[in-house]
């Protein structure tokens, strides 16, 4: 499985927290899957870090690099269909991470109930 977390769903699998679902852990645990932690994650983790918002790992990338996660970049395609998905989310941080999914053809971990508008494979994170 080719796998995409959200960024909660990101946050939950470095911490190890219970809140992610029994089926997405055994997925992302699963040494079959790849798992990829998006750099618009990277960047909404580190603006609501620095508003206070969220506590996360002091060194995000060391923490990814550590589970073995593959970083995924943006690039110009993505952000063109990002700018072009109708307007289910207002969120741009789940725009892009909708059309990352969409064009590298992952399937998107996560617990927003606005992603399934999308055509977009998707996982419950919770």
């Amino acid at each position: 499985m080719r796998l995409l977390l959200d960024t909660h769903a990101l946050l939950w699998a470095l911490a190890a927290d219970t809140s992610l679902s029994g089926e997405a852990a055994a997925a992302i645990a699963d040494g079959r899957s790849e798992v990829f932690a998006s750099a618009a994650s990277a960047w909404e983790i580190e603006i609501k870090r620095a508003l206070g918002k969220l506590e996360a790992p002091p060194d995000l990338v060391a923490a990814v690099e550590a589970t073995g996660f593959e970083p995924l970049a943006i690039d110009m395609d993505h952000a063109v269909e990002a700018g072009r998905l109708p307007l289910h989310h207002s969120d741009p941080f789940d725009r892009l991470l909708v059309a990352q999914a969409r064009l590298e053809r992952l399937t998107l971990v996560t617990s927003d109930p606005q992603v399934a508008r999308y055509e977009v494979q998707t996982l419950p994170a919770s």
